[in-house]
């Protein structure tokens, strides 16, 4: 039975030798993406990154959330008509 997983170790050996380099800038950049595409309000987001104005945020990462327009569009239906 330990033979199955033999594999495994070796493949940890090999993630070892991995190097991850990530700058704190875009480290953050990732967390709000995240975050907002998450579903986590805009201020919240905002606030949690320093920024002046969620206008500020809003402007940089409207790229992470394609979507806006068709969501906000369904929303509105639903309310408007019930379905």
């Amino acid at each position: 039975m330990l033979d199955e997983f033999e594999h495994i170790g070796s493949a940890d050996r090999q993630v070892e030798h991995v190097s991850l380099r990530i700058s704190l800038h875009q480290l953050r950049h990732s967390h709000a993406t995240i975050a907002l595409r998450a579903g986590v309000h805009a201020k919240v987001v905002s606030e949690r990154l320093g920024h002046a104005s969620v206008a500020f945020t809003l402007d940089t990462y409207t790229d992470a959330l394609p979507d806006l327009q068709e969501t906000a569009a369904a929303l509105i239906a639903e309310l408007v008509l019930g379905e």
